[in-house]
């Protein structure tokens, strides 16, 4: 009977230990990484129409063409009648320009606040995500490297997101993404560490800057045929590009 007892304590705990290593990280959006505290500001440039936000742009150029003592007294005239008219238009939106050209400092920060600042809820725990994988150098331990972002086509062709969009991913060894912007599924321990790093992307150097860190424990591929297809004919068109620059466009002979 004890033998029996003991048995079924250990097979409990063994099982107990298999479901606690098969448990997936909290799976989560994109949007969760954010830091909700930063997320919420005031920002009066949010609040003006594309023709405001226009009329402030002119008014800067135009206070500082005057302020420059460039041009003929007839264009300065001009000039100043413009930079009169902009501002009263202005004026009747219940736009305040000085107050708000005064705002850029502050506003420049909640925005850069914004777009940094992680989400400490998740710091240090396990977390599933699914994203785009960007092959990236291996760190001087050797362990190999990606970074994974949100969107297809980001920091190659598109601009990078936001840092606290981007994740540096030190990979278990047991896969690499094997083209940019691989599509995947991780999961793996995430910390805020901000780094940036310097690297060749496809449209040359760009600085990879990551509020995140993620020491993954999983990859899952979510490579469609479609994905596959997409690959090779970008691959070709490399090939096909680099073939033309060798022989300035002329059909290279068999």
């Amino acid at each position: 009977m004890r033998n029996w007892f003991c048995s079924a304590v250990f097979a409990g705990l063994v099982l107990c230990g298999y479901d606690a290593a098969a448990t997936p990280g909290t799976a989560l959006d994109w949007a969760d990484l954010l830091d909700p505290s930063a997320q919420v500001f005031d920002d009066p440039y949010r609040d003006l129409s594309p023709e405001q936000f226009d009329d402030v742009l002119f008014v800067v150029r135009i206070r500082g063409r005057l302020q420059q003592e460039v041009g003929s007294a007839e264009e300065r005239q001009k000039w100043q009648l413009l930079l009169a008219e902009t501002e009263d238009a202005l004026v009747s939106d219940g736009i305040d320009v000085d107050w708000l050209l005064d705002q850029r400092e502050v506003v420049t920060e909640r925005r850069r606040k914004a777009g940094t600042s992680g989400n400490p809820q998740f710091d240090g725990r396990t977390i599933t995500l699914a994203g785009f994988a960007i092959p990236a150098p291996s760190d001087p331990d050797g362990r190999p490297v990606a970074y994974l972002v949100p969107e297809r086509g980001m920091c190659s062709h598109m601009p990078p997101p936001p840092p606290n969009q981007m994740i540096r991913v030190r990979l278990n060894g047991d896969w690499a993404p094997s083209y940019f912007h691989e599509p995947v599924r991780l999961t793996g321990t995430l910390t805020i560490d901000p780094s940036v790093h310097n690297m060749m992307v496809v449209d040359g150097l760009m600085p990879m800057n990551a509020t995140f860190q993620l020491e993954a424990e999983r990859v899952e591929t979510l490579e469609t045929e479609a994905d596959r297809l997409e690959w090779k004919q970008r691959a070709a068109d490399r090939i096909r590009a680099a073939g033309n620059r060798k022989t300035g466009g002329a059909q290279a002979s068999k």
